[in-house]
Formats: structure tokens, C-alpha cells, sequence
């Protein structure tokens, strides 16, 4: 802890009294009003380039910025949602094993020809899509696509490099097992989506350490292909000679089976589910149902409704049960959205004794929007502040390819990108509350809590539905 030493505390104390003095001998005078906001202006997408391999395969070129830096990424439409309930983070763990080398490279040639451009390739696995590539200077971009093309099409899967991995993956299992959170979030996948893979977060330990390289190669051989990839390069570029090696890196790359059609079906589960957490001095809450699909033309205004609600630092559900009533510190919503579906939810760490007291002010808030449309003050706030970060979210390189990758994943299309702030500034307050009597029905909610039992199941009680 900083301790301020006595002298110094006594001299703010003096020049504060200064201070106060002088500001009293001075006249009154009227804070100045800040200017009004003006009408947010439409994103424009940058002029972006389109082709597609004979193999399948799509390239997207978006010039953007005057910093000499370009992003590379190959996104491929692969991830959790190819395993089978046997194979929970077989993706994962296949991610992991592709970083360990290629035919012509070696993990460590990789990581320093990658520094060498000011970057590095880097790969990350989704429930929906898997992404290989990186950021470096605007010179080394075809280099960058070589590289890329490499990991992603010549992967070795060293045998050494696979009891290191497990063991990491372990450890980050039994991490997640620790925490409430997660525990919670599983619960609540699972009472949601079942069976499918959007329900399934977590292997067991025993069906992770019995991962082989044979199964994470068939998983590569199964699932990645052109067929599936879509290239980004944003940034600053040559385009005629990032097209040339684009063209040279992956044109004879095998064309592999079409993204797999797996829709979930999330289905409302109103009921309570405690999970026993002994003496813990915090519950968490996840609460919780199926919304619209992102594709709805009403999803701007679920959008809109979320951030009034629980989605905003601002927001109602924060400001009642952080602010007013002191019950926890951070809560806050969410709509978690994949191809053809989505979820809302809350989740909030609150103080054991005020857990029952927490899900009937969420309740309580939910019921009010329902029965009475926003004001005109806090609704044009909220547009504004959704703008806002979605202009800061369409500001950088990664930024960009981040947005063209989930719209493609959602199945949006352009035009929710460059309608987006049109779509916001469209709602109105009889939106929101329509939208919250349509979606955010009370009695189809799922709430899971992860408390100390004792002290908890009596104060949830009251919000266990009937059985039909």
C-alpha cells in the first residue's frame, strides 16, 4: 500500500484550504453546456476487392490507412463446431499442434521469419472459425501470405510437441473448473443448446490426455481446405504483387468439403439450477433465453434493447444493482450470436446473502422495459455511445478484417456493416419495448447460480418455475 507522508498530506491540506478560500471570494459562474451532438455519419467501407480461386477459395483486399502495416488472415470456417462429443477441443488442441512447424519450417524459423517482418503468425480457434495470421510491415505482406500459406497447408503435428500441449490444456481445464464463472456459463450452454457443440464447453480430463496426433491430423484433413478459407489483406499494400503470390501460395491448396451444416437449435429451458460452491462469499448468476437471429431485421433494435438493459456501463441492470443497491461490482449483458441463432444473457458476481435480491431487480428491470418504453434522453444516449464503439471497432486493420469475418460467419452481408448506424438511429422507444415484450419473456428464462448452497437455495427458491 502507498503511504503519502505526513507532511505532504499536510501541505495539500493547506494549499486546499487556499484554494477553497480564494474560490469563495470569486463570483458565481455558470458552467459552460457542452456543444450538442451532431447526426452520426454512416460507416463507409473501404474499397475492397473480391476474387475467388479455382479451388474455392475467397480473397478480400481492403486498402486501408497510411501507416505502412498490413494484416494477413486466413479465416477458416472450422472450429468446435466439427467436434463430436468425444472430440471436445480436438480443434484446440489441432490449433495448437499447427504452430510446432511446417514441412519446410520449423517452429522456431517461423517465429523468427515472422519477427523479421515486424510480426508474427499466430493461430486461434473458435467455436465457428479458425484464424492463422498476423500484422507486419507493409514490405514484408507477400512474405507474411507465404508464411501463412505455409502453416496453414503443411502442417507437421510433431509427435514431441503433443504431451506439452496436453499437459498446458489440462491446467487450463482445471483452472476453468475453479471458477464459478465458467462453471456457470457451461450450465447454462448446456440447458440452452443441449448436445450441440455450442453446448459442450469442456472435455474431461481423461478424454483430453487420450488426444492423439492421428486424430488431430484427420481433424485438419476433415476440416481444412480452400473450400472453407476466405484471405483477408488489410492495410497498406502492392496489390498486383500481393495478388501474384495470393494466387502462387494457394492456388494448387486442395478445395476440402464445404463449412459444415450444423444449426443448433437453442431452445428456452425456464428453470433453476444451483450449483453447490461451500461457503463461498459471492454467487454468480447467469440468466438467460434464445433471442432472434442476427439476420432478423428487428436485431438492431434486440441490439439497442441490450444496451439499455444490462449491455452498457450505464445501463439499467448496472445501475440498479451496482450503483443503487451495492450488490456487485461488475455485471453486465450480452447477446451471444452464431449462424441462424443467438442468446441474451446477464451474468453478475453478487455479495451470497443478496443473490435472491439480484435476480428480482434483473426481474425488475426486464418487467419495467417491458411495460414502459425508454426515454428520449436515455435511448438517443445509448445510440450514440453503440456508434461510437462501433466506429472505434471499424478503426484499425484488425479491426476491419474482424468485422468482414463475422459478418461473413453470421451471414450479414455488407450492408449490415454499412447500415449499421442507420439501423441504430432508426429505433425508437416503442422498438425497445416491443422488442422486450417479444424476446425478453420472464417466464422463458434459465438461471443458473453457482453459490454456497446453505445460504443460497432458499433466497432462489421463489423463481424455480413449475414443472409442466
Amino acid at each position: 500500500m502507498h503511504t503519502t507522508p505526513m507532511r505532504a498530506m499536510l501541505l495539500g491540506a493547506a494549499v486546499a484550504g487556499l484554494a477553497t478560500s480564494a474560490a469563495a471570494q470569486q463570483p458565481a459562474t455558470t458552467r459552460e453546456q457542452p456543444p450538442a451532438l451532431g447526426t452520426p455519419k454512416a460507416f463507409r467501407l473501404p474499397p475492397k476487392r473480391e476474387f475467388t480461386l479455382a479451388n474455392g477459395m475467397h480473397v478480400t483486399f481492403v486498402p486501408f490507412g497510411k501507416i505502412p502495416k498490413v494484416t494477413i488472415l486466413n479465416a477458416i470456417r472450422t472450429g468446435n463446431i466439427d467436434e463430436s462429443s468425444s472430440e471436445v477441443w480436438l480443434a484446440d488442441v489441432t490449433g495448437e499442434l499447427m504452430r510446432e512447424g511446417t514441412t519446410t519450417r520449423s517452429a522456431l524459423q517461423l517465429a523468427e521469419q515472422g519477427a523479421a517482418m515486424g510480426g508474427s503468425v499466430t493461430i486461434s480457434v473458435g467455436e465457428d472459425v479458425s484464424q492463422i495470421g498476423g500484422t507486419v510491415l507493409a514490405e514484408g505482406g507477400p512474405q507474411m501470405v507465404r508464411l501463412v500459406a505455409d502453416v496453414t497447408r503443411n502442417p507437421t503435428f510433431p509427435e514431441s510437441e503433443l504431451p506439452r500441449i496436453i499437459a498446458g490444456r489440462v491446467r487450463t481445464l482445471s483452472i476453468a473448473r475453479s471458477r464459478p464463472a465458467t462453471l456457470a456459463q457451461e450450465k447454462f450452454a448446456s440447458a440452452i443448446y443441449g448436445d450441440h457443440p455450442y453446448g459442450v464447453l469442456f472435455p474431461s480430463e481423461v478424454m483430453l490426455k487420450g488426444y492423439t496426433v492421428a486424430q488431430a491430423r484427420a481433424f485438419y484433413d476433415r476440416n481444412f481446405g480452400a473450400a472453407r478459407s476466405h484471405l483477408y489483406v488489410v492495410g497498406m499494400y502492392d496489390e498486383k504483387a500481393m495478388e501474384r503470390v495470393v494466387r502462387e501460395s494457394f492456388g494448387d491448396w486442395k478445395a476440402g468439403s464445404a463449412p459444415t451444416a450444423k444449426p443448433a437449435s437453442p431452445k428456452a429451458a425456464p428453470m433453476v439450477t444451483l450449483i453447490d460452491r461451500p461457503n463461498a462469499p459471492q454467487s454468480t448468476i447467469v440468466m438467460g433465453l434464445p433471442v432472434m437471429s442476427p439476420t432478423n431485421k428487428d436485431y438492431a433494435a434486440l441490439q439497442v434493447t441490450d444496451a439499455i438493459l444490462g449491455g452498457t456501463f450505464g445501463s439499467r441492470i448496472t445501475s440498479n444493482i451496482r450503483e443503487q443497491k451495492g450488490y456487485t461490482y461488475s455485471p453486465s449483458s450480452s447477446i451471444n450470436a452464431h449462424r441462424g441463432t443467438a442468446i441474451w444473457a446477464e451474468q453478475a458476481d453478487v455479495t451470497t446473502k443478496f443473490t435472491g435480491a439480484s435476480i428480482k431487480e434483473i426481474f425488475g428491470e426486464i418487467d419495467r422495459m417491458r411495460k414502459e418504453a425508454p426515454p428520449a434522453a436515455e435511448l438517443a444516449s445509448v445510440k450514440n455511445n453503440m456508434i461510437g464503439i462501433f466506429t472505434l471497432l471499424n478503426a484499425s486493420r484488425g479491426g476491419i478484417a474482424s468485422q468482414l469475418i463475422n459478418t461473413e460467419v453470421l451471414g450479414l452481408g455488407d450492408d449490415y456493416l454499412t447500415g449499421y448506424v442507420t439501423r441504430v438511429m432508426a429505433v425508437s422507444a416503442a422498438d425497445v419495448q416491443r422488442i422486450a415484450q417479444e424476446q425478453i419473456a420472464p417466464d422463458r428464462i434459465t438461471i443458473v447460480v453457482v453459490g454456497d448452497k446453505k445460504t443460497v437455495e432458499e433466497q432462489v427458491a421463489p423463481f424455480q418455475k413449475p414443472v409442466p
